[in-house]
C-alpha cells in the first residue's frame, strides 16, 4: 500500500464534501471545480441512497488556504477544534452526572 492509499485509511485524514462545506465554508462549486482542476481527489460514498465525496484533509487544507490564506484556515481550524472539545465536554459532564447518581 502506497502512502496515498495510506491517507485514505487513516482516521481523521478524509472528510465528507459536506464537512468541508461546514468546517471551512467552501462552496459546492468550489469543490467541484477544485476536483476537476485535479486539486481535490475524492471518492464516491453512500449511505443509506444518499451519495457523498471522501475528501482528503489535507487537499482540502491546502485549497482553502490557497484560497482565503493561513490566517483563515488557522481560524477556521481553532473553531472546529474549540467544537470538538466542547463537545467533549458536555458528553464528559454527562458521565460524571450518571456515575455520581450510581454512587
Amino acid at each position: 500500500m502506497d502512502d496515498s492509499d495510506s491517507d485514505w485509511q487513516r482516521k481523521g485524514a478524509t472528510l465528507s464534501d459536506k464537512t468541508a462545506r461546514e468546517e471551512f465554508k467552501l462552496m459546492q462549486d468550489e469543490i467541484i471545480q477544485a476536483i476537476r482542476a485535479g486539486t481535490l481527489h475524492y471518492r464516491e460514498g453512500s449511505m443509506y441512497g444518499n451519495p457523498w465525496l471522501r475528501l482528503l484533509r489535507r487537499e482540502v487544507e491546502a485549497l482553502v488556504l490557497k484560497k482565503h490564506g493561513y490566517k483563515y484556515l488557522r481560524d477556521q481550524q481553532a473553531k472546529t477544534e474549540l467544537a470538538r472539545i466542547n463537545h467533549e465536554l458536555r458528553r464528559l459532564k454527562v458521565q460524571i452526572a450518571r456515575l455520581e447518581e450510581r454512587s
